[in-house]
């Protein structure tokens, strides 16, 4: 999968404020982000086994490593890690129980809709549940997509 750029501005705000100021030295930041991270992960309930979960700040990425039961799942734990503010890269490491193709990504842009993305990739409009899917526990309405935000395009 390699390394996936986000938008460091964008995204979940899951640490920083009050951690970053109660933090005396970056490494505990860093450990702390990466606590914050992992739980976010856990609560979507993907499946994923071994999670490890490492942040640097200095470089703003995030390495996560364990299995994951699916293709689907490694993608979606990339877009958990990746779409949090402060965050710029992820290197999935990963591995997949059950190995599948891996889908396209597409970065939201203002003005955006899943139905413009479907038609984009799809060439119909009324697939935008396909993405919608796809993207779910992440996404909670398919109307909640922001300007910023990495989405998985799934082939249908």
């Amino acid at each position: 999968m390699g390394l996936i750029s986000f938008i460091k501005e964008a995204g979940e705000k899951l640490f920083g404020g009050k951690e970053a100021q109660a933090a005396t030295a970056p490494e505990d930041l860093n450990l702390k982000a990466a606590q914050a991270i992992a739980t976010y992960i856990q609560t979507l309930n993907l499946g994923v086994s071994d999670l490890q979960v490492t942040y640097d700040g200095s470089q703003a990425k995030v390495t996560v490593a364990g299995v994951a039961p699916t293709q689907a799942a490694k993608e979606k734990i990339t877009l958990c890690c990746g779409n949090v503010s402060s965050v710029t890269s992820v290197d999935n490491q990963m591995t997949v129980s059950h190995p599948e193709p891996e889908a396209q990504y597409h970065d939201v842009v203002r003005g955006d809709t899943l139905s413009a993305i479907a038609k984009k990739y799809y060439g119909d409009a009324n697939k935008y549940p396909a993405i919608f899917e796809a993207n779910k526990p992440m996404l909670s309405h398919p109307d909640k997509i922001y300007p910023g935000q990495k989405l998985r395009i799934p082939a249908l």
